[in-house]
């Protein structure tokens, strides 16, 4: 993402204020997700750099997104790398 480039998410229930985007935080749950199904490390890491890659791509137009948008951009890049990855990525809320 270039660096003058500042995008809001809009937590969940609203009732949070909202936060910058941190390509960190994403990249941490990516590496997360892939780890839960077994994937070695370094291709967690090198598949999570893919998904922030491209959700930056995408973020460029925007100002403002939700945290549902946010997952569901970064799960349909997941899936092209990592469908089993990507499935317990979607489902993490219905899960806990």
């Amino acid at each position: 993402m270039k660096p003058n480039l500042s995008v809001d998410v809009v937590k969940r229930s609203g009732k949070r204020p909202t936060e910058p985007f941190k390509r960190e935080k994403l990249q941490a749950s990516i590496v997360a997700v892939c780890l839960s199904t077994r994937t070695p490390e370094g291709q967690a890491e090198i598949t999570a750099r893919y998904v922030c890659d491209a959700v930056e791509c995408w973020l460029e137009k925007r100002q403002e997104i939700t945290s549902q948008d946010l997952r569901l951009i970064a799960a349909k890049n997941l899936k092209n790398q990592n469908p089993e990855a990507a499935y317990l990525y979607e489902q993490h809320r219905i899960i806990i």
